[in-house]
């Protein structure tokens, strides 16, 4: 969903939201971002999935995540951190998609990627539509 810009009492803020469908699993959450400064980023989460609650409590905890920080190579992301630590601790599956949706919806906030839908389609066997992809190389 393309974030929406908003006056406050002389105060702009952007909002961002990302419903994420983690299919294989069931679970649904949606991620919900916010800055005033286009730099601190407020991150709220709502999940059926048990270990994604927990997940998003301690992220709240940490509130607000400096998105450039998140970005910068010199660092682990907090977002990150903390996503792996609940996962492996709860015994989930690495491959989870939510972190990546969370780190997403934090980016289009702060103004540092586009507010576009990310699609992975996997297919067991051939693709069951035609798209053009890069060949392996």
């Amino acid at each position: 969903m393309p974030p929406t810009d908003n006056q406050t009492s002389g105060k702009t803020y952007i909002k961002a939201t990302a419903k994420i469908n983690a299919d294989v699993c069931g679970f649904k959450t949606k991620v919900t971002a916010e800055t005033q400064d286009g730099m601190n980023v407020e991150l709220r989460m709502g999940s059926d999935c048990e270990t994604i609650r927990e997940l998003a409590n301690l992220i709240k905890a940490r509130n607000p995540i400096n998105a450039f920080q998140e970005l910068t190579p010199i660092a682990e992301s907090v977002i990150l951190a903390v996503c792996r630590s609940v996962l492996r601790k709860k015994g989930c599956c690495e491959a989870c998609v939510v972190p990546v949706a969370i780190c997403k919806a934090m980016q289009v906030t702060a103004n540092l990627a586009l507010p576009r839908d990310v699609v992975v389609e996997i297919a067991k066997g051939c693709c069951p539509r035609k798209v053009a992809f890069p060949t392996d190389s």
